[in-house]
């Protein structure tokens, strides 16, 4: 392993001179998307640190990665964060069928998908839950049946996020009635540029349309993009939501985001509402209030950096549920903090006035993280699973 005080003034001085200004601080985030234009410094960000590998870390350099350890990982997070560095590159490609892809797929399969997944060439859906079958998937009923060396995809799949934008979706479709639910299933790869995907998108209390509906009718992939194997679905599927897990609880090592925390801002935010000139805030439970955030965030901080540190896979296993949950009802706890600082300001989703912008985005934001909760496995789902798996209870 490269000294690690070496590797971290290289990254600070390479990250220095490469990462343009307009990449620094809020701004796009490409997730890989060929119907969205991305500003020219976005674009140049990814363009560099993808032929540097860090778009996609740990991976192997065979495959677009940079075969970064752990701790070098970490060092990498910490550079990017210490300058306000935008992540170069994030979405479902990198953080959820790429690893699986890396984990589970065949030779041809990895050489075929992950260098483009690693430069951002194309954003992926996932095409899990049904209108019948949400976070029961044994009970799913999309079906692909086998005509030579394709497959023939019918059925719905719903809450497929920000489906309108992507190029390709991997989906859970039963490829045999004849065996139990479970060993029928097959995890595929499809290309969304065809008559055969239709993308119809769900309007939301936020206004919104990040999820969708979309059908397949007789769409067709490639028997050679089944993976794991046909039949295997359970299992391939059952380890890509822990990278999805691991994802959100900011633990995912083997994708763009993992460990990724930036400086809280909610002190000034709250302070802008009800500080006072002096900078202390007035109301006492508000006090109180961001100081037992402020403590819960830090502590998720060290959590998140004690589970990269000792995973040894390439995402934690049912760990990640208890992290991915605790992160969740914290991101919430924060919005509510800050709505109950604004006041009646936090209570309208159009702006009157271009000053008053920034709060109709923070009433939107509270809005759409409620489903913080349900996305990536319902609160119900993971306590299940940490009570079961983690705390070893029994059913």
């Amino acid at each position: 392993m490269t000294d690690l005080n070496e590797f971290r003034a290289q990254t600070r001085a390479w990250l220095q001179a490469h990462c343009p200004d307009d990449a620094r601080g809020p701004g796009q985030i490409p997730f890989g998307s060929s119907k969205i234009t991305l500003d020219t410094d976005t674009r140049l960000w990814l363009e560099r640190m993808a032929d540097r590998g860090w778009t996609v870390p740990t991976w192997p350099r065979a495959y677009g990665g940079a075969e970064l350890s752990n701790p070098e990982y970490r060092i990498l997070i910490e550079e990017l964060t210490r300058i306000g560095a935008r992540t170069p590159l994030t979405g479902r490609g990198v953080n959820y069928i790429g690893p699986t892809i890396l984990e589970l797929g065949t030779e041809d399969q990895k050489k075929r998908w992950l260098p483009g997944i690693a430069r951002g060439e194309g954003a992926w859906a996932m095409g899990y839950s049904e209108p019948g079958a949400g976070s029961d998937l044994a009970s799913l009923t999309a079906r692909a049946e086998r005509v030579g060396d394709e497959l023939r995809i019918n059925g719905r799949k719903t809450w497929t996020s920000d489906a309108v934008y992507c190029d390709f979706i991997f989906v859970l479709a039963r490829t045999s009635q004849s065996v139990r639910k479970h060993e029928g299933i097959s995890l595929i790869l499809v290309d969304m540029h065809q008559p055969g995907v239709e993308v119809h998108p769900i309007r939301l209390l936020s206004g919104a349309s990040p999820f969708n509906e979309t059908v397949f009718d007789n769409a067709v992939a490639r028997v050679d993009d089944v993976i794991g194997g046909i039949g295997n679905g359970w299992t391939a599927g059952k380890r890509l939501l822990q990278f999805e897990r691991s994802t959100h609880a900011g633990i995912n090592i083997s994708g763009a985001q993992g460990g990724r925390t930036e400086a809280s801002r909610m002190p000034e935010r709250i302070r802008a509402f009800v500080g006072e000139p002096t900078g202390q805030i007035r109301e006492e439970s508000i006090r109180r209030g961001l100081t037992d955030y402020q403590m819960n965030a830090h502590a998720q901080r060290l959590t998140q950096a004690r589970v990269i540190e000792e995973t040894k896979a390439r995402a934690p296993g049912f760990a990640s549920s208890a992290v991915k949950l605790s992160n969740a009802l914290l991101t919430q706890r924060g919005d509510e903090l800050l709505l109950e600082a604004m006041g009646t300001q936090g209570l309208s989703i159009e702006a009157s006035h271009p000053a008053h912008q920034e709060n109709v985005e923070q009433t939107k934001g509270w809005l759409y993280r409620k489903s913080l909760t349900i996305a990536g496995g319902t609160k119900e789902v993971q306590l299940n699973i940490i009570a079961k798996r983690v705390l070893g209870l029994p059913d």
